[in-house]
């Protein structure tokens, strides 16, 4: 959510295969030389992070940060392919579904080890599992289980768990196991290559709070350190059996306080990636980096949510949402102070995904400062005359909040203020404990391909992404019949009505698609290539020999 971020791609022609593409300057940089030399197999890349919100642990991450670090050191059952979305099988040698989708049987390629010798196995996936769903266990993305059977009983609502497993899951042998649902979910496979699925070996449950914070796991790369807020090292598992083999030795993960640092850093090869070009270099990064800048959309989308559970927003009536959002003029903003590197969005989903449907959102996202004056008004008003926008500043953020208060401040005299938090570990942690004092950005980046992605696990009532408050038993409802649905087709035309209802409930406001503005240094043999979360897929990046 990317906030949230995540992962990849599902087959269909209904998917946009989103290419990564290089744009290049005029300058003496143009030919930077990316395929002179040769690469070393035992090179260490350097990319930008900032620190984890929480401990890395697969279920305890719904934020770029650590699921960045997490999807190096774990592999899953499956994966997608970059550019197509076709699924990929990973530690997974089969995941197949019965005739209804409640039930799915997943068997394992054998012999998979984790980083510590031991065997991964059946029993290492579904003890991951139910650790993870377990209430005690506090992981930030235990509702991502709620589908199995017996999901109640190890998380239930009130009290104490019944069980410290879900009935669903059922060990058949070393590396065949069985996943029941409380109904059908015609895209559950797609489900599987989130983070929160991976397996744990035995180790971890001895200690899982050392194990945060030391992960072994069973992925392309093995921990090595994490100096917080400064450095987080991991090298190459030379015993990886998966099909994603790392082509470098290893990434120094290194912690930035503002994308002006990390930018300057990378003019100068002492950092290989950076996450964002900040807003102050957008209008000369390509001509800085030549063609190794990047400039390709993505499946993300920015918005600006308010935080339901103040007294501000608690019992709004969803015009002046509405009103507020046709009071930003995202044409103007997207193309002068974000210089052309953002898209105005049009739907709750992004482009790219399974269900996105152009237009879907109509004119509640299109500038109309009389429209937005009346339907504030015909709402009862924004409580205050005031709002606020809660960002985070260790990325370029400022420069468009300000630009957006300014747009509804000019069309319907609304105050708005920018709400600074220092690092997006603050920003998520004000989330999380309900400290948002009126609105907050968010950005949500694809887990899986499918438009309930941008739906159901952001604005359900118990969706781990919904850090809002917001709640509607009407959308609920249509979200569960949705997951039901006998064919994946179904299930997205279903998701489809129900971002009408999103439209007149307003539970955010969407305000553009995300561009990968960013770059690489010389040091990278080649050009890096994106997954469609607008993260270069690590393992093949390879980096220069040193002469």
């Amino acid at each position: 959510m990317r906030g949230a971020k995540s992962a990849k791609w599902v087959a269909g022609a209904a998917i946009i295969a989103l290419a990564a593409t290089a744009c290049g300057g005029n300058d003496k940089d143009s030919d930077s030389g990316m395929n002179s030399g040769k690469a070393d197999p035992n090179g260490i890349l350097t990319a930008q992070l900032g620190e984890p919100q929480n401990p890395l642990q697969p279920a305890n991450a719904k934020e770029s940060q650590g699921s960045r670090v997490l999807r190096t050191i774990f592999s899953g059952l499956v994966d997608y392919e970059p550019g197509t979305g076709k699924l990929v099988y990973v530690n997974a040698e089969s995941v197949t579904p019965n005739a209804d989708s409640s039930v799915w049987t997943v068997k394992l390629k054998p012999g998979w080890k984790f980083h510590d010798g031991t065997t991964v196995t059946s029993k290492s996936f579904v003890d991951s599992w139910n650790w993870s769903a377990n209430v005690k266990n506090n992981q930030t993305n235990s509702s991502w289980f709620q589908d199995i059977k017996g999901y109640a009983d190890v998380h239930p609502e009130k009290g104490a768990p019944k069980s410290d497993k879900m009935s669903g899951l059922k060990i058949v042998d070393d590396n065949t196991f069985t996943i029941s649902l409380t109904g059908p979910v015609s895209y559950f496979a797609y489900k599987l290559g989130y983070d929160v699925w991976a397996p744990l070996p035995e180790s971890f449950f001895k200690d899982p709070a050392a194990a945060g914070q030391k992960p072994i796991g069973n992925g392309p790369y093995k921990f090595v350190s994490w100096d917080h807020k400064k450095l987080i090292k991991v090298r190459k598992f030379d015993g990886y059996q998966g099909p994603n083999k790392a082509k470098n030795g290893g990434i120094d993960f290194k912690n930035y306080t503002t994308a002006d640092a990390a930018y300057s850093d990378l003019r100068s090869n002492n950092l290989d990636w950076i996450e964002q070009i900040p807003t102050t270099s957008l209008t000369s990064y390509k001509q800085d980096l030549g063609d190794r800048a990047i400039d390709a959309e993505y499946s993300a989308v920015q918005s600006i949510v308010p935080a339901f559970y103040t007294k501000q927003f608690k019992d709004i009536n969803p015009k002046v949402i509405q009103g507020l959002s046709m009071a930003i003029d995202r044409d103007t903003i997207t193309k002068t102070v974000l210089h052309g590197t953002r898209t105005p969005a049009d739907s709750y989903v992004a482009r790219g995904v399974l269900g996105y449907k152009p237009g879907a959102l109509g004119d509640i996202v299109k500038y109309n400062p009389d429209e937005a004056k009346k339907l504030i008004k015909d709402g009862g008003g924004v409580p205050g005359n005031k709002i606020s926008i809660q960002f985070n500043a260790d990325q370029s953020h400022k420069p468009w909040v300000d630009a957006v208060c300014n747009s509804i401040r000019k069309a319907t005299g609304v105050e708005c203020v920018g709400d600074s938090k220092p690092d997006f570990q603050a920003d998520l942690n004000a989330r999380d404990n309900k400290q948002v004092k009126s609105m907050y950005r968010g950005g949500w980046v694809l887990d899986y391909p499918v438009n309930s992605n941008f739906m159901r696990d952001l604005y359900g009532t118990t969706a781990a992404g919904n850090t809002s408050g917001y709640s509607n038993k009407e959308f609920d409802a249509l979200a569960a019949k949705a997951d039901k649905a006998k064919t994946l087709d179904e299930t997205v035309k279903m998701y489809q009505d129900a971002e009408q209802l999103l439209k007149n409930d307003m539970p955010a406001i969407p305000l553009w698609f995300y561009k990968n503005n960013s770059g690489q240094s010389t040091n990278v043999f080649g050009k890096i290539v994106y997954g469609q979360d607008g993260d270069p897929i690590f393992t093949d990046v390879q980096v220069k020999a040193k002469k």
